[in-house]
């Protein structure tokens, strides 16, 4: 009995501190993605990402040798694993790109739309079903990106342009990531950080500039540290407690994002950008839930009365 009860009660706790476990985690994709600004302005984005990649591969190795090389050469669906490579890192581009001449908190706008773009993809690549409810919401969702766009004879800049193939990227990166289910998490964040590094390395001819102190080397070595580890908390916190719980706090970021681009670059939030952003965070969050719903309703069948 005295067993149960600290079985429960140890449940109990870790299901408490998920939540808190998926703040930090979306802290320190924050913190990764003002970092990434900060350092864009001064060096080239193939030098970016790819001394980010060589200190994220460093964290992860540990992980990678005790788990072995098995799961990487034996990955299942190679051509799915290469287009999940392709999507990550043009995304992980387009972002840097972006940021170097839009506000943060507009870029996270965008790319919070990713999950929209999932749900409004899903019934013609993955033959899910979705009903009126959430074409309503996905079309409030586009809403929200149109008026985050602020349309005008100026609306397709660049920065914007890039900004929604990005995320668009970013939600093929996700949907090719639920034809990988089974593949290990390691080996998922190995391939993608290795497809950014490759990249990069094709693009540091190009773009290398001399690092001028040693506090920056430190930070460019921090990005890939902090990505690594906001990947690493957001997968702990999802073991922790349930994604119903702990899937809706990734919309902080834009928070996080508000706060930062205010403290480190003296940006503030448009009218346009909040409003946008708000039809967007609330679209996104009636997607989740009501997919949440459905698969409650399917894994609990009504019993049916004789």
């Amino acid at each position: 009995m005295t067993r149960i009860a600290s079985a429960a009660a140890g449940f109990g706790a870790s299901s408490a501190a998920g939540p808190l476990v998926m703040l930090l985690g979306m802290l320190m994709f924050a913190l990764n993605d003002a970092m990434g600004k900060w350092l864009v302005s001064s060096y080239g984005l193939g030098q970016v990402i790819l001394i980010r990649s060589v200190a994220a591969l460093i964290i992860l190795s540990p992980l990678l040798w005790k788990a072995g090389f098995a799961p990487i050469v034996g990955a299942e669906r190679k051509g799915m694993q290469l287009a999940r490579v392709m999507f990550s890192t043009v995304e992980v581009f387009c972002f840097y790109y972006a940021v170097m001449y839009l506000p943060l908190a507009d870029v996270m706008t965008y790319w919070l739309a990713a999950p929209i773009y999932v749900a409004a993809a899903s019934p013609f690549l993955l033959g899910e079903k979705v009903g009126w409810r959430r074409w309503s919401a996905i079309a409030v969702g586009f809403v929200g990106v149109i008026i985050t766009l602020e349309p005008s004879s100026a609306m397709f800049t660049m920065p914007a342009v890039i900004s929604i193939i990005g995320s668009a990227a970013f939600a093929f990166m996700m949907i090719s990531g639920r034809f990988l289910r089974g593949t290990p998490d390691s080996t998922l964040v190995f391939f993608q950080i290795t497809g950014a590094g490759i990249a990069g390395l094709f693009f540091v001819p190009f773009d290398w500039s001399p690092i001028q102190s040693q506090t920056d080397l430190l930070l460019l070595g921090l990005l890939g540290v902090v990505a690594m580890a906001a990947h690493m908390l957001v997968n702990r916190a999802l073991k922790m407690s349930d994604a119903a719980t702990v899937a809706p706090l990734q919309y902080t970021l834009l928070l996080y994002a508000v706060i930062f681009g205010w403290m480190f670059f003296g940006d503030v939030p448009r009218l346009t950008m909040i409003i946008g952003a708000v039809l967007i965070v609330a679209s996104g969050l009636f997607i989740f839930i009501r997919e949440q719903m459905l698969k409650r309703r399917q894994a609990d069948p009504p019993i049916e009365v004789p």
